[in-house]
Protein backbone atom coordinates (compact mmCIF):
# COMPACT_ATOMS: atom_id res chain seq x y z
CA UNK A 1 0.00 0.00 0.00
CA UNK A 2 1.72 3.43 -0.73
CA UNK A 3 2.17 5.74 1.72
CA UNK A 4 -0.09 8.76 1.34
CA UNK A 5 1.70 12.07 2.85
CA UNK A 6 0.37 14.17 5.29
CA UNK A 7 1.44 17.76 3.88
CA UNK A 8 3.96 18.64 1.01
CA UNK A 9 5.47 22.02 0.38
CA UNK A 10 5.56 23.37 -2.90
CA UNK A 11 8.12 25.74 -3.65
CA UNK A 12 8.21 27.43 -7.04
CA UNK A 13 7.26 30.71 -8.03
CA UNK A 14 6.04 29.43 -11.78
CA UNK A 15 2.47 29.57 -11.19
CA UNK A 16 1.45 27.73 -13.82
CA UNK A 17 4.27 24.92 -13.56
CA UNK A 18 3.07 24.98 -9.98
CA UNK A 19 -0.82 24.21 -10.62
CA UNK A 20 -0.26 21.78 -12.94
CA UNK A 21 2.31 20.11 -10.89
CA UNK A 22 -0.29 20.34 -8.18
CA UNK A 23 -3.41 18.92 -9.89
CA UNK A 24 -1.45 15.88 -11.67
CA UNK A 25 -0.17 14.75 -8.33
CA UNK A 26 -3.55 15.04 -6.51
CA UNK A 27 -4.80 12.42 -8.23
CA UNK A 28 -2.53 10.12 -6.71
CA UNK A 29 -1.96 11.76 -3.30
CA UNK A 30 -5.51 12.81 -2.92
CA UNK A 31 -5.31 12.81 0.67
CA UNK A 32 -2.15 15.12 1.44
CA UNK A 33 -2.47 19.09 1.96
CA UNK A 34 -0.49 20.63 -0.44
CA UNK A 35 1.23 24.20 1.08
CA UNK A 36 2.61 26.71 -1.55
CA UNK A 37 5.25 29.24 -1.52
CA UNK A 38 6.39 31.30 -4.56
CA UNK A 39 9.28 32.88 -2.90
CA UNK A 40 11.79 31.94 0.01
CA UNK A 41 10.03 33.98 2.27
CA UNK A 42 6.66 32.16 2.14
CA UNK A 43 9.16 29.15 2.27
CA UNK A 44 10.47 29.83 5.80
CA UNK A 45 7.06 30.64 6.83
CA UNK A 46 5.90 27.18 5.66
CA UNK A 47 8.37 25.38 7.08
CA UNK A 48 8.30 27.50 10.36
CA UNK A 49 4.67 26.61 10.86
CA UNK A 50 4.17 23.32 9.21
CA UNK A 51 7.76 21.35 10.82
CA UNK A 52 5.76 18.03 10.66
CA UNK A 53 5.55 18.33 6.72
CA UNK A 54 6.59 15.27 4.94
CA UNK A 55 8.73 16.58 1.62
CA UNK A 56 9.45 20.04 -0.04
CA UNK A 57 9.52 19.81 -3.68
CA UNK A 58 12.28 23.09 -4.06
CA UNK A 59 12.32 24.48 -7.10
CA UNK A 60 15.98 25.68 -7.75
CA UNK A 61 15.98 28.90 -9.21
CA UNK A 62 12.66 30.49 -7.27
CA UNK A 63 13.28 34.01 -6.27
CA UNK A 64 15.98 34.65 -3.63
CA UNK A 65 17.33 31.21 -3.53
CA UNK A 66 20.90 32.06 -4.90
CA UNK A 67 21.64 28.55 -6.25
CA UNK A 68 21.91 25.73 -3.41
CA UNK A 69 22.03 28.07 0.08
CA UNK A 70 18.62 28.23 0.11
CA UNK A 71 18.84 24.20 0.18
CA UNK A 72 22.08 23.81 2.45
CA UNK A 73 19.93 26.45 4.91
CA UNK A 74 16.86 24.02 4.79
CA UNK A 75 18.50 20.84 5.47
CA UNK A 76 20.40 22.51 8.08
CA UNK A 77 17.29 24.12 9.96
CA UNK A 78 14.87 21.53 8.95
CA UNK A 79 16.86 18.29 8.92
CA UNK A 80 13.52 16.15 9.36
CA UNK A 81 12.07 17.67 5.93
CA UNK A 82 13.18 15.47 3.29
CA UNK A 83 13.77 18.54 -0.18
CA UNK A 84 13.40 17.00 -3.33
CA UNK A 85 14.85 19.72 -6.09
CA UNK A 86 12.71 20.79 -8.93
CA UNK A 87 14.31 22.37 -11.84
CA UNK A 88 15.00 22.93 -15.27
CA UNK A 89 18.44 22.33 -15.29
CA UNK A 90 19.50 18.82 -16.02
CA UNK A 91 23.05 18.52 -16.52
CA UNK A 92 25.20 16.27 -14.09
CA UNK A 93 26.98 19.16 -12.08
CA UNK A 94 24.01 20.75 -10.69
CA UNK A 95 22.15 17.23 -9.58
CA UNK A 96 25.85 16.41 -8.23
CA UNK A 97 25.59 19.53 -6.11
CA UNK A 98 21.82 18.76 -5.43
CA UNK A 99 22.53 15.44 -4.09
CA UNK A 100 26.09 16.36 -1.98
CA UNK A 101 24.44 19.60 -0.74
CA UNK A 102 21.80 17.14 1.05
CA UNK A 103 18.77 16.64 -1.30
CA UNK A 104 16.72 13.58 -1.44
CA UNK A 105 16.18 13.52 -4.95
CA UNK A 106 16.63 15.59 -7.89
CA UNK A 107 13.75 15.86 -10.95
CA UNK A 108 13.77 17.57 -14.08
CA UNK A 109 10.93 19.77 -14.83
CA UNK A 110 11.00 17.83 -18.38
CA UNK A 111 10.41 14.73 -16.35
CA UNK A 112 7.11 12.67 -16.83
CA UNK A 113 4.28 13.22 -14.54
CA UNK A 114 4.37 9.43 -13.94
CA UNK A 115 7.68 9.24 -12.95
CA UNK A 116 7.67 12.40 -10.81
CA UNK A 117 5.15 10.38 -8.83
CA UNK A 118 7.46 7.51 -8.76
CA UNK A 119 10.37 9.50 -7.72
CA UNK A 120 8.67 10.75 -4.89
CA UNK A 121 6.93 7.76 -4.08
CA UNK A 122 10.56 6.51 -3.79
CA UNK A 123 12.03 9.75 -1.74
CA UNK A 124 9.27 9.16 0.73
CA UNK A 125 10.01 5.23 1.28
CA UNK A 126 13.73 6.61 2.36
CA UNK A 127 15.07 6.29 -1.26
CA UNK A 128 16.94 8.61 -3.07
CA UNK A 129 15.77 9.29 -6.52
CA UNK A 130 17.67 11.18 -9.45
CA UNK A 131 17.58 10.88 -13.01
CA UNK A 132 18.87 7.57 -15.22
CA UNK A 133 21.12 9.55 -17.11
CA UNK A 134 23.22 11.14 -13.64
CA UNK A 135 26.62 10.07 -13.54
CA UNK A 136 28.23 10.32 -10.38
CA UNK A 137 31.67 12.72 -9.92
CA UNK A 138 33.38 14.24 -6.73
CA UNK A 139 33.15 18.11 -5.32
CA UNK A 140 35.86 19.88 -4.88
CA UNK A 141 36.90 20.87 -1.13
CA UNK A 142 35.98 24.61 -1.58
CA UNK A 143 32.47 24.13 -2.47
CA UNK A 144 32.01 21.70 0.52
CA UNK A 145 33.47 24.44 3.01
CA UNK A 146 31.24 27.07 1.94
CA UNK A 147 28.80 24.55 2.46
CA UNK A 148 29.08 24.22 5.95
CA UNK A 149 29.86 27.50 6.33
CA UNK A 150 26.53 28.72 5.14
CA UNK A 151 24.82 25.94 7.06
CA UNK A 152 25.91 27.41 10.23
CA UNK A 153 24.25 30.88 9.97
CA UNK A 154 21.12 31.09 11.81
CA UNK A 155 17.62 32.16 9.95
CA UNK A 156 18.37 35.20 10.95
CA UNK A 157 21.76 35.42 9.52
CA UNK A 158 20.96 33.78 6.20
CA UNK A 159 18.02 35.64 5.71
CA UNK A 160 20.50 38.48 5.61
CA UNK A 161 23.08 37.23 3.90
CA UNK A 162 20.55 36.61 1.12
CA UNK A 163 19.73 40.24 1.26
CA UNK A 164 23.53 41.23 0.76
CA UNK A 165 22.98 39.15 -2.25
CA UNK A 166 20.65 41.28 -4.06
CA UNK A 167 22.64 44.40 -3.10
CA UNK A 168 20.51 45.36 -0.43
CA UNK A 169 21.93 48.35 1.64
CA UNK A 170 21.80 47.73 5.59
CA UNK A 171 19.16 51.16 6.41
CA UNK A 172 16.94 49.10 3.65
CA UNK A 173 17.88 45.53 5.67
CA UNK A 174 16.97 47.16 8.66
CA UNK A 175 13.92 48.70 7.51
CA UNK A 176 12.78 45.22 6.04
CA UNK A 177 13.20 43.53 8.89
CA UNK A 178 12.14 46.06 11.39
CA UNK A 179 15.29 46.24 13.29
CA UNK A 180 17.90 48.46 14.03
CA UNK A 181 20.99 49.48 11.57
CA UNK A 182 23.41 48.96 14.71
CA UNK A 183 21.63 44.84 14.88
CA UNK A 184 21.93 44.26 11.03
CA UNK A 185 25.69 45.33 11.74
CA UNK A 186 26.10 43.08 14.48
CA UNK A 187 24.45 40.21 12.38
CA UNK A 188 27.07 41.18 9.60
CA UNK A 189 29.69 40.65 12.09
CA UNK A 190 28.56 37.24 12.92
CA UNK A 191 28.35 36.36 9.30
CA UNK A 192 31.40 37.73 8.01
CA UNK A 193 33.24 35.77 10.78
CA UNK A 194 31.42 31.96 10.04
CA UNK A 195 32.34 32.56 6.25
CA UNK A 196 35.91 34.08 6.86
CA UNK A 197 35.44 37.16 5.00
CA UNK A 198 35.61 40.59 5.87
CA UNK A 199 32.69 42.27 4.49
CA UNK A 200 29.58 42.15 2.63
CA UNK A 201 31.98 41.99 -1.20
CA UNK A 202 33.55 39.04 0.02
CA UNK A 203 30.59 37.31 1.68
CA UNK A 204 28.52 37.65 -1.65
CA UNK A 205 31.71 36.31 -3.66
CA UNK A 206 32.32 32.94 -0.93
CA UNK A 207 29.07 31.84 -1.81
CA UNK A 208 29.40 32.19 -5.82
CA UNK A 209 29.92 28.78 -5.76
CA UNK A 210 26.85 27.85 -5.07
CA UNK A 211 25.19 30.01 -7.40
CA UNK A 212 23.38 28.23 -10.33
CA UNK A 213 23.38 29.93 -13.96
CA UNK A 214 19.75 30.74 -15.39
CA UNK A 215 19.29 27.44 -18.13
CA UNK A 216 18.93 28.94 -21.76
CA UNK A 217 15.15 27.89 -22.17
CA UNK A 218 11.66 29.15 -21.75
CA UNK A 219 9.89 27.68 -18.51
Amino acid sequence: MMFQPEKIIVADDHPLFRQALLAALDVKFNKTQWLEAQTIEQLEQQLSNNTDSDLVLLDLNIPGAHGFNTLIHVRNHFPQIPVVMISAHEDNDTIRKAMEYGAAGFVPKSTPVDTIIYAIQQILAGEVWVPESFSQASKGDGESNIAERVASLTQQQYRILMMFAQGLLNKQIAYDLNVSEATIKAHATAIFRKLNVRNRTQAVIAIAPLNVAEPNINH
